[in-house]
């Protein structure tokens, strides 16, 4: 259905339709599922929405993790609801695609057999109750960096989406600093564990708003299009900006030997991630690729009967209701 959807790439080359519709673009009108658009346009979106919903049902397995482990009851419930909103968040999104043409099926098909991506971040493991905290402050913390903009791009439906998504990853990203503060407060072997999970996890944090504008093949074209509303060294930058004197605050470390306030520039300089180890980990290749791709496959697997369930109700009632007409 996905490659019936997309058109000849001839549909795109009316000139005056596509001037119209970059008119539209330009004067902050919002592109609704029935407006004309280019077959681009709705390609890139349905990556990169289809990415950002696998991102947060992804998500949830490395906290998910820890639900019967967190060492409080409090702890347990604030967890449990962060994974259920996240499980929202997803279908969200996916609903969002839907108005594009391709079904939910079809997009997690491209998930289970790897020909759409997710969040490189949730390729790492949690591995102690220290980087649930971390995962918090920092992963969410870069999340709603991506995510805020977002509310202002171009298409209706994931614009809309996205305000309600982040007043949640807001609240998702102080529980994360409170947890991680109390890690910090603590005994020196829990102020260990916090600084330990923030240097494995702050240059993978700052791999989530993709690499660098030079090495970004959709960056331009989206910008263009007011998919995206900010390059990703820019979004990059803000969240450094924004972290380090959190970071300070807690009495940790940021594990950056070149990281300084640069008064001329009024940002601070830091250490660009190791982009060889993004790629790889986007190819498959990170700590944590094969279980969570192995997870997301006996998840569907095992949900089959109920998928199927569902379809049959669906087609015995249409049935009926064609009887009675």
């Amino acid at each position: 259905m996905y490659a019936q959807m997309i058109k000849s790439e001839a549909t795109q080359d009316d000139p005056e339709k596509l001037a119209a519709f970059q008119a539209r673009i330009d004067a902050g009108e919002k592109i609704e599922p029935k407006d004309w658009m280019p077959e681009g346009y709705r390609k890139t979106l349905i990556r990169q929405i289809g990415q950002h919903a696998h991102s947060e049902i992804v998500g949830q397995l490395p906290e998910g993790n820890w639900i019967t482990r967190a060492p409080t009851l409090e702890r347990k419930a604030i967890l449990l609801a962060k994974v259920q909103d996240e499980a929202g968040h997803g279908l969200y999104l996916y609903c969002a695609a839907e108005t594009l043409g391709v079904s939910r099926d079809e997009i997690t098909e491209m998930l289970l057999d790897g020909r759409m991506k997710y969040s490189s971040i949730f390729n790492y493991p949690t591995l102690n109750w220290a980087d649930i905290g971390a995962v918090g402050w920092l992963v969410d913390g870069a999340a709603i960096m991506n995510q805020v903009p977002l509310q202002r791009t171009s298409f209706g439906p994931y614009s809309r989406a996205m305000i309600r998504i982040c007043k949640e990853e807001s609240f998702h990203q102080r529980q994360g600093y409170d947890a991680i503060r109390k890690m910090a407060e603590g005994t020196p072997e829990q102020k260990k564990m916090a600084q330990d999970a923030l240097n494995r996890l702050w240059y993978p944090s700052l791999m989530m708003f993709g690499p660098s504008d030079k090495d970004s093949v959709h960056s331009a074209q989206s910008m263009k299009w007011k998919i995206k509303m900010n390059t990703n060294d820019e979004l990059r930058q803000k969240f450094v900006d924004q972290t380090v004197p959190q970071a300070e605050y807690l009495g940790l470390t940021v594990p950056d030997e070149n990281l300084k306030w640069n008064e001329e520039r009024g940002h601070y300089d830091y250490t660009d991630p190791d982009w060889s180890e993004f790629f790889d980990v986007i190819q498959g290749n990170g700590p944590c690729n094969v279980d969570r791709l192995a997870d997301r496959n006996k998840a569907w697997d095992d949900g089959a009967w109920v998928r199927d369930g569902l379809l049959a109700h669906a087609k015995k009632k249409a049935a009926r209701q064609h009887a009675a007409e």
